[in-house]
């Protein structure tokens, strides 16, 4: 089986410098903006680590000066069957890592690791995995909108990738991105955070997944970001979890892998929005799921 080929990128230039989500608190970085970027660098190695022994491929390329959330490569791009779809960023403080990752993502179609790259259309905002999460069991993308995603957005992706796509409005600006309170792991269960999701949106995860294969996580997981996971086979790579979800995934069969990831969580993101797959194919459903 070929490994899992993510992409990350350096946190060299990342900080916490300005509010573009309720999670950011750029008063704590800069009170030891020094001691929070060591402990970034420490949480993003441990990270890389981590993905490594789980069985991953990681391509790291480099940030930019002043684009300290281009550190999130999940909202790069939705990628399937080698074919990029370049994200367009709501917030201005992002906007200027569009091109940063065009080109990045040229130079990846030339080493032969993509095969295709494009933008989603202009006036069309869609910030990359983090709103389009490919459930290989399904056949099918789950998308998020109503925060930082468009809902016409979902409908592009649909036709760009020749794939099902299955919209969610997310409810709340603390889980302004579907990665944050929703992660679809191996054997067809789906780990998610119900406060998270309008209850149309509810309706939509329950009409196609059986309550046997949803997994629930609690307020105390929520606001440790573990929902924001990084599913590679039977081994979730995840933030420090609360006791409480490490059990119910054991339950399902699943082992975890936490690391600190404190200095991203300042910032809104987790093990989820520090990665991006390259490698999800559009295969046939590996078993037979509602």
């Amino acid at each position: 089986m070929q490994r899992p080929l993510i992409l990350m990128t350096d946190p060299a230039w990342f900080d916490v410098s300005y509010e573009i989500n309720p999670w950011m608190r750029p008063g704590l970085w800069r009170a030891d903006a020094e001691g929070q970027a060591r402990a970034a660098r420490a949480s993003f190695e441990a990270l890389r680590t981590a993905l490594q022994t789980a069985g991953a491929t990681v391509e790291t390329i480099d940030g930019a000066r002043g684009l300290p959330d281009m550190v999130f490569a999940a909202n790069a791009a939705v990628v399937l069957d080698g074919k990029v779809l370049v994200a367009r960023f709501r917030p201005a403080e992002r906007q200027g890592e569009e091109a940063r990752y065009l080109a990045a993502f040229a130079a990846l179609k030339a080493r032969g690791l993509v095969a295709d790259v494009a933008q989603i259309a202009p006036g069309l905002y869609q910030e990359g995995a983090g709103d389009a999460i490919w459930d290989a069991h399904r056949g099918q993308f789950w998308t998020g909108y109503g925060q930082r995603s468009d809902r016409a957005a979902s409908d592009a992706i649909a036709g760009y990738f020749g794939r099902p796509v299955v919209a969610l409005e997310l409810a709340s600006p603390r889980f302004y991105h579907l990665d944050t309170c929703f992660c679809p792991l191996a054997n067809g269960h789906i780990l998610y955070y119900p406060a998270a999701f309008t209850p149309a949106a509810l309706a939509e995860i329950r009409a196609r997944v059986p309550a046997g294969r949803l997994i629930e996580a609690d307020d105390e997981a929520a606001a440790a970001l573990c929902v924001n996971a990084v599913s590679i086979g039977e081994t979730v790579v995840m933030a420090k979890a609360p006791a409480s979800l490490r059990q119910a995934l054991a339950a399902h069969g699943y082992r975890t892998l936490e690391i600190d990831l404190a200095p991203f969580i300042l910032s809104g993101g987790a093990a989820f929005c520090l990665t991006l797959r390259l490698d999800h194919q559009s295969i046939p459903a590996l078993a037979t799921v509602a």
